[in-house]
């Protein structure tokens, strides 16, 4: 993998459950893990947009690429976010690319707030 082609910075956050003060559970997002990485639009589907309920719904698909650690390989699709360019993208699947320990791949959907 070249380093040159990761020229892009993202942010992992990781989903936690905290308790307030008078017992109250909420889910909060914490920053997990940043690093710079690889974007790139999967091949017929960079954007799209689909009616839902009379209201425009944006269904852009986007893949990052980024370099193997011991972090990055914990990351799973149900408990982790990324955020890039003040966007938020829910994880879709994590391609470890055939266990190499090189580099692992996020395809991840731009999230509907």
């Amino acid at each position: 993998m070249e380093v040159s082609l990761l020229n892009v910075c993202i942010t992992f956050q990781k989903n936690a459950v905290v308790v307030d003060g008078i017992g109250n559970h909420k889910n909060t997002w914490a920053d997990y893990y940043s690093c710079h990485a690889t974007a790139g639009g999967e091949a017929g589907k960079q954007t799209g947009e689909a009616n839902v309920a009379a209201t425009v719904v944006d269904e852009s698909d986007i893949s990052f690429t980024v370099r193997y650690c011991k972090k990055a390989s914990m990351i799973d699709s149900t408990g982790y976010r990324v955020v890039f360019g003040g966007g938020i993208y829910d994880i879709l699947a994590v391609d470890h690319m055939n266990y190499k320990k090189k580099c692992i791949k996020f395809k991840c959907r731009k999230a509907g707030r």
